[in-house]
């Protein structure tokens, strides 16, 4: 196993630990058997299937689009390539992401990650397995490896899914730090800059009438930047008090893995966009 995947696999590993010892990892609010079913097979699908295909893909566009650039990016500095991969993956996903609660059969895509009534570390991957497939960033990725930042992604990958398994966890690492007047002066930089706890866990809110749910916003995966860049931040350094989706009807765990191919529900476009957008 390649170091950065053993790293990020380890960082995984702690999150759900710290999930067991400090909530109920196990047994989260309202969850239904439908959920740890989209779970297990939505992580297991993408980690072991979709991403490393996907990515190949990548490297054989790279190789039919830029053949003549092989490596060209070995010999740029590092801090370069990584802007590219901001640019590139994380700010393509931001825009993917916001696409996704504008458009409607793209929703249907992204439902899944919302459907829980409960957000931890067991949410991350979990998507309709047609979402990764057609996520712009991974395709992205991998052109620009398959041009010479490899070596950079290793780094890069890394430092992005530890944000982003911060975010999703319910452990919330970020709450002690607004108490203390000095972390609550660095987290006005911090909470501007990355995803954390607070800000996500708004845009999973299930009612943008209790004054935290923001699913209209906070986007950001790595970068909660291109929210404030953008104009979709919402900063209230609390917590929705209930998660899932609203106004929509129920959904099996085959519709939220396979749709389209599995039709259970025929939910109405202006239906879909009212919660979405």
């Amino acid at each position: 196993m390649a170091p950065e995947l053993l790293l990020i696999l380890t960082i995984l590993l702690g999150f759900i630990a710290l999930e067991i010892v400090f909530t109920d990892f196990f047994k989260k609010p309202k969850q239904t058997l439908a959920d740890g079913v989209v779970e297990v097979v939505s992580t297991g699908a993408l980690s072991v299937l979709i991403q490393p295909t996907v990515m190949a893909g990548g490297l054989l566009l790279g190789a039919l689009l830029f053949s003549d650039y092989q490596g060209v990016l070995s010999e740029w500095p590092a801090l370069a390539v990584f802007g590219l991969f901001l640019i590139f993956d994380d700010l393509s996903q931001y825009w993917w992401h916001r696409l996704s609660h504008s458009v409607a059969w793209l929703y249907k895509l992204h439902r899944p990650h919302h459907n829980a009534q409960y957000l931890s570390i067991r949410a991350v991957y979990r998507n309709n397995l047609f979402y990764y497939l057609l996520m712009p960033g991974l395709w992205f990725s991998g052109v620009l490896i398959y041009l010479g930042g490899g070596w950079v992604y290793a780094f890069y990958i890394v430092l992005k899914m530890a944000v982003i398994f911060g975010a999703h966890s319910d452990v919330r690492w970020d709450r002690r730090l607004y108490e203390k007047k000095w972390s609550s002066n660095l987290m006005w930089v911090v909470e501007r800059t990355i995803s954390t706890p607070a800000t996500h866990s708004a845009h999973h809110g299930k009612h943008a009438s209790d004054g935290v749910t923001h699913y209209k916003g906070n986007y950001g995966n790595l970068l909660f930047f291109w929210d404030v860049l953008f104009g979709t931040a919402k900063i209230t350094r609390r917590y929705p008090t209930e998660f899932g989706v609203e106004n929509l009807p129920d959904t099996t765990a085959a519709e939220q893995l396979f749709w389209p191919l599995v039709r259970a529900s025929e939910t109405t476009t202006s239906n879909v966009l009212e919660q979405a957008t």
